[in-house]
């Protein structure tokens, strides 16, 4: 029998008194440091602590990787990236790194009865390969289980630079068509090198040096489409307005938005409110940007008359980076701030501060509110947050840590693998292990530690957080214990195909 209009909306409104919204702000590339609700840094997170202050502070919560595409896969699957050999870092034409016939969080989420968004940075490929951007895109997150999706492909370093609305390109005109490539240049097309001249709003340190727009280099080319060219500047707040609108649009529906800004990722350019405002440089500006768009969008939860019944969960891809590619004068005015906490490593590193966050959940008259020491992963919130709406579903990594995530069990994970560029450490207890590797011990081009040594790391993070001494060769026991034990996680399988990055 087919429903009425009438009868559907009753059911909505009933729903949303009984299931909780639920919004994920997902940061990029915002260290554990430059949270002041963490007692770090030199910035001044007004929002992000007020959000912290009212819910749940972790100070063991984990991305599952150190860079992002892995992050975001396993956010969305519940599943270790390391278990998909794509999920890397991808460039902007990638095909869609998750596949459509897997359950992801969206699709829990749309099963229950919800309206389901994404808005914001992507970065998990679109299409089949080979995207022809002036058609309907297919393989999008309209795929995934997202209703409605306004996404940027890849990150603002990569080209395209253009929104994606749902399946096509935002604001495209069909007499000046978009061209993309990562293999070759387009005939008679300026890049960086060939015209330097273009660079008149930030120069490439290292890796960026191919299409300009904007005034700013970029990896891969990129003909036509102008009147879809972004303005840098105004990102955070065309993604923002989009997330707003979403939230306005299902106030009688429970819904669930992905809302994954873009800072302090490069290129920095913060809005003119923020430029120049933190004494930092642009990055300082771009991490006040990200805490101004989080104060705004609680800001309009509490205009709709929906922040008591939304759950907010607020976390970071991967640890902090200062230069990244460009000259922007991130190491240079960085100063006394710590973006990495007081941990070593940073994006790229299989180090704590590569995957250490920010991570708070914030739900009024839900959550026990507190600082919780509870080892946790954002790949059981498909778990935990598919428990608090009473689904079923289930995915292979994600473990269902909903009391811990609402502050009412001090419960966390007994053990977390954790990945950079392949590589993996296995955190168990207190312990982190990180096996011996191939490459060097620092990545030169950022000016980070990667964790790599020819000899096996061993660590007790309760009594040394900064991961000063390795104990390998003065707990052998312990250094066997977590062997053992990380080898049944990750299987035979991974260790057989991971031999040529580790020494025996």
């Amino acid at each position: 029998m087919a429903t009425t209009s009438c009868q559907q909306r009753t059911t909505h409104e009933t729903a949303a008194t009984t299931k909780p919204n639920v919004l994920i702000i997902y940061a990029d590339d915002l260290g554990y440091g430059d949270v002041s609700a963490n007692n770090q840094g030199k910035i001044a997170t007004l929002n992000i602590d007020k959000l912290a202050a009212s819910g749940v502070r972790f100070t063991n919560g984990y991305a599952t990787s150190a860079t992002c595409t892995p992050s975001r896969f396993a956010l969305l699957t519940g599943t270790y990236p390391w278990r998909n050999k794509n999920a890397q870092i991808l460039p902007g034409d990638a095909p869609l790194l998750i596949d459509t016939a897997s359950m992801t969080m969206a699709d829990m989420f749309r099963q229950q009865g919800y309206a389901t968004g994404v808005v914001g940075k992507w970065h998990l490929g679109l299409g089949r390969g080979h995207v022809d951007w002036n058609q309907p895109i297919m393989e999008t997150p309209n795929d995934l289980g997202f209703d409605y999706s306004y996404i940027m492909a890849a990150t603002a370093d990569r080209v395209p630079t253009v929104y994606v609305e749902n399946r096509r390109v935002a604001g495209l005109q069909a007499n000046d068509p978009l061209y993309v490539s990562y293999e070759k240049n387009f005939p008679s097309q300026p890049t960086a090198l060939t015209n330097p001249e273009l660079m008149t709003k930030m120069k490439w340190h290292h890796g960026h040096n191919q299409s300009v727009h904007n005034g700013i280099p970029r990896i891969g080319y990129m003909k036509g489409g102008k009147a879809a060219l972004w303005d840098d500047a105004s990102i955070a707040a065309v993604f923002l307005e989009k997330a707003k609108a979403f939230v306005d649009a299902h106030q009688k529906q429970p819904f669930f938005l992905y809302y994954a800004l873009h800072e302090p990722h490069v290129p920095r350019v913060p809005g003119a409110r923020f430029a120049g405002k933190s004494g930092l440089g642009p990055r300082g500006d771009a991490v006040l940007e990200a805490d101004w768009c989080v104060g705004e969008i609680m800001r309009k939860l509490q205009e709709d008359g929906l922040a008591d019944n939304t759950l907010v969960v607020f976390s970071s891809d991967n640890g902090p980076v200062l230069n990244d590619g460009y000259y922007d004068e991130a190491v240079e005015k960085n100063g006394a701030h710590t973006p990495w906490g007081q941990f070593r490593g940073g994006k790229y590193s299989l180090l704590e501060a590569g995957t250490r966050v920010p991570f708070i959940v914030n739900w009024p008259g839900h959550v026990q509110q507190g600082t919780s020491n509870a080892v946790v992963s954002q790949v059981d919130l498909l778990a935990s947050l598919a428990a608090l709406v009473h689904s079923s579903t289930q995915a292979l990594d994600s473990q269902n840590l909903l009391a811990t995530f609402l502050g009412k069990s001090t419960k966390g994970r007994a053990n977390l693998v954790l990945e950079a560029s392949g590589r993996l450490a296995f955190r168990s207890g207190d312990w982190l292990l990180i096996p011996p590797y191939r490459g060097k011990p620092l990545n030169e081009e950022v000016n980070l530690e990667t964790g790599l040594s020819p000899t096996p790391q061993l660590y007790n993070l309760a009594s040394d957080l900064g991961q000063r001494t390795n104990l390998a060769s003065i707990q052998p026991a312990k250094l066997t214990e977590l062997q053992q034990q990380f080898k049944q996680v990750v299987g035979p399988d991974f260790q057989a195909n991971t031999e040529e990055l580790q020494l025996h």
